[in-house]
């Protein structure tokens, strides 16, 4: 049994009361005080989140751009140095190795943010990948600490603390910094719906940022609060809305897909799916009772199960139970009437878009 790691801020959410479950080969706070006011802190305020188990591997070589091309969904050569972008790796059958950002340092390098549960299979499917190349891979997992600090306020606070000046970093761009002495790289990306910024350093930098933060009334906060807020805000997570038994468009991710490229792993498979047509895909849902509608419930049309809810919730912004579903693609045009079965009770609902929530990006 692999040993459960810890982040450099493990002993402070230790200290700080946090609940600590696994995640991810890690053992990480889920929750300090309450999801709820965790989760409103980020919606109304600026709340931040350990992410230090997000896996991170460099990029480097004459070859950079044109081998991250190959095994990227989305397109990074034409980017500008210092633009961030979203895509996935994907298998030559369509399907998902990992949704991940792509940091667009030179011509020459990139800085590749992985899921934390993926790193080491994201690790080996990109070295083996690397034949033809003039590469080197590096996996910088160990090397780093992350920390998002996310919420309307998150720039003024950044500033009020640190006279960290952030109002010219663009949405989804990154720059190098210095807080406190510390040199490191700070992007305006996040995974709430709200404007904010992910920071990168080495582990003694994040534990004085994080503790300086927190000293300043910036409120903690755990996985729970995560999940809530990147499902309202209709993110997909790996293992629910993407995963290796699905693509990219059957999760209705086809905008990060780009097949104007001349090549890339996956696009033949990609463009035939195209031409045949969809089976499923993942629609967004909405009871009209209130009923939690959790991970692999059931769905139906009368007695056909045509599929399972892949994230739900009571939203807590919202007020009414909303989930993400994977259904068969004759059954997911919006409005159609749908019941969830909810242990031994079949629940009405209808299906809808994601959009959920209104995102509050600063473009």
């Amino acid at each position: 049994m692999a040993e459960i790691k810890t982040t450099s801020l493990f002993e402070y959410h230790k200290s700080k009361g946090a609940r600590l479950e696994e995640f991810a080969g890690y053992e990480m706070p889920i929750v300090y005080t309450s999801i709820i006011e965790e989760h409103n802190a980020v919606r109304e305020n600026v709340g931040m989140f350990d992410v230090s188990h997000m896996g991170e591997i460099l990029v480097k070589g004459k070859d950079a751009l044109k081998y991250v091309d190959h095994v990227f969904s989305n397109e990074i050569t034409s980017k500008e140095n210092g633009k961030v972008v979203y895509g996935m790796m994907l298998y030559d059958n369509g399907t998902i190795v990992d949704d991940l950002l792509v940091y667009k340092v030179s011509d020459t390098e990139c800085f590749l943010v992985v899921n934390a549960s993926n790193t080491g299979k994201d690790y080996a499917w990109l070295v083996d990948q690397t034949e033809g190349y003039e590469v080197t891979l590096t996996n910088l997992s160990e090397d780093y600490s992350q920390i998002a600090v996310q919420g309307p306020n998150a720039e003024s606070k950044l500033l009020q603390v640190f006279g960290l000046d952030l109002s010219s970093l663009l949405f989804y761009t990154f720059s190098y910094f210095d807080i406190s002495g510390h040199h490191v790289l700070v992007s305006r990306t996040g995974y709430t719906g709200e404007d904010g910024f992910e920071i990168y350093g080495d582990h003694l930098a994040i534990r004085e940022i994080w503790e300086s933060l927190d000293n300043n009334g910036v409120t903690p906060c755990g996985l729970g609060a995560r999940d809530t807020l990147r499902f309202e805000a209709s993110l997909p997570l790996y293992g629910h809305e993407i995963s290796d038994s699905l693509t990219p468009l059957e999760a209705g991710l086809k905008m990060f897909v780009k097949f104007e490229k001349p090549d890339f792993i996956g696009k033949v498979q990609l463009e035939k799916d195209l031409e045949a047509g969809l089976t499923r895909r993942v629609v967004g849902l909405e009871l009209k009772e209130k009923a939690i509608p959790r991970q692999g419930y059931k769905i139906f049309r009368g007695e056909e199960e045509v599929g399972y809810v892949t994230t739900g919730y009571l939203s807590i912004t919202l007020g009414k139970p909303i989930a993400m579903a994977l259904v068969k693609q004759e059954y997911s045009k919006q409005g159609n009437e749908v019941t969830v079965q909810i242990r031994n009770k079949m629940i009405p609902g209808f299906v809808r878009d994601k959009k959920f929530l209104q995102k509050n990006y600063k473009k």
